[in-house]
């Protein structure tokens, strides 16, 4: 149960209501998240409302964008986000093995893009600020710096989502038996508690 009351999308305007829903039913299985994200409208209609449009381009993979999620979930330790985005993943034929194994990133299922986005995701959410140069000269040979912009971004929002959920206790229960089936293994070197 989280910590603060679920919120329904009826309680909101109409317009922020339809992006409540579009996105709890219809990005993936995110309606304990949106009845959180509820009690601040202006936050749930621009984070999701850009989350939807940024789908609908398909300017970077989605394959691309979940390798980085589950990664960045993993190294923080996020069982909700592991559990809503690894069937995603899945969905885009990466072998359940290899996901399985992320962060690391040696299964050889992975090719040279799935396994530089793995380490991307990892070197911006572990050492953002001293990322070295020879890393974005390898992005620019798979992607464009559109592309690259993006992919920090998803990277970046999946660090703040891993952190919302955790602190507010969001869990629709598919986390829960995911951590109790496959343990995150605490790439942070940090306390984690699960506990709900």
């Amino acid at each position: 149960m989280p910590r603060v009351t679920p919120l329904a999308s009826d309680t909101l305007p109409a317009d922020i209501a339809l992006i409540y829903e579009r996105f709890a039913s219809g990005y993936g299985s995110f309606g304990d998240q949106a009845a959180v994200l509820a009690h601040v409208p202006p936050a749930l209609k621009h984070l999701y409302s850009m989350l939807l449009e940024l789908r609908e381009r398909q300017a970077v993979p989605l394959r691309y964008i979940e390798l980085a999620i589950v990664t960045v979930s993993k190294l923080n330790a996020c069982p909700y986000c592991v559990a809503q985005h690894t069937p995603l993943l899945e969905i885009e034929g990466v072998d359940p093995n290899a996901v399985a194994a992320l962060p690391d990133a040696n299964h050889p299922s992975l090719d040279e893009t799935d396994r530089l986005v793995v380490e991307y995701a990892t070197a911006v959410t572990q050492s953002a600020w001293r990322l070295p140069d020879e890393i974005f000269a390898r992005l620019r040979a798979h992607f464009t710096e559109s592309q690259i912009v993006e992919l920090t971004l998803r990277i970046a929002l999946a660090g703040f989502f891993n952190r919302f959920n955790d602190a507010l206790q969001i869990d629709d229960g598919r986390a829960a038996a995911e951590l109790a089936s496959h343990p995150i293994p605490n790439f942070g070197n940090q306390e984690r508690s699960h506990d709900d």
